[in-house]
């Protein structure tokens, strides 16, 4: 069975307390992320890494303050996360990360049998993954204690919506 891990968004701006639109209580996120990267590279797995990467004067800003503006420090991934086995970094420029169909083609050319997510922010951009990986018909994994919220309220319905409608919870 070949699985593939899904690292959504965990980039600097999201995950440090100075980053421009940090989640409270992400940075405790890091020691589990560095696990997920080096089990991945331990085990031959290939990791696909959605990154934020906004220009200058992006629409999205209209709604959220300006982040992982193209090739500032907060658009860039911690070291924590970069390594090891195949690692696939897609770029995306809204909250769904299948808006562009960048990211469908990279995973139909990976022919995986099983999906695991991780990543930031579980309401939205996890959210978006997690719903577009189950239309793959794949088993669908999300490690609860790798995901972060905004508000822990709604990232308990979205983890709920998201069992319901098949993915399956775990944990490290």
């Amino acid at each position: 069975m070949k699985t593939v891990f899904i690292d959504v968004d965990t980039q600097i701006d999201f995950l440090y307390p100075a980053g421009a639109l940090y989640v409270p209580g992400a940075e405790k996120l890091l020691p589990r992320l560095a696990q997920l990267t080096r089990y991945a590279a331990e085990h031959g797995i290939t990791v696909v890494s959605t990154v934020d990467a906004h220009a200058e004067n992006d629409p999205e800003f209209r709604e959220w303050p300006p982040h992982c503006v193209r090739g500032t420090t907060g658009q860039h991934k911690p070291s924590c996360t970069l390594g090891g086995a195949e690692q696939i970094i897609v770029e995306k420029q809204s909250i769904d990360v299948f808006a562009g169909g960048k990211l469908a083609s990279v995973l139909e050319r990976l022919e995986a049998d099983r999906w695991v997510v991780y990543g930031v922010v579980t309401e939205y951009c996890v959210r978006s993954a997690v719903l577009g990986l189950l239309k793959t018909g794949k088993p669908v994994e999300v490690v609860a204690d790798a995901i972060q919220a905004l508000d822990e309220a709604a990232g308990r319905a979205v983890l709920e919506d998201c069992t319901t409608r098949g993915a399956i919870l775990s944990r490290l």
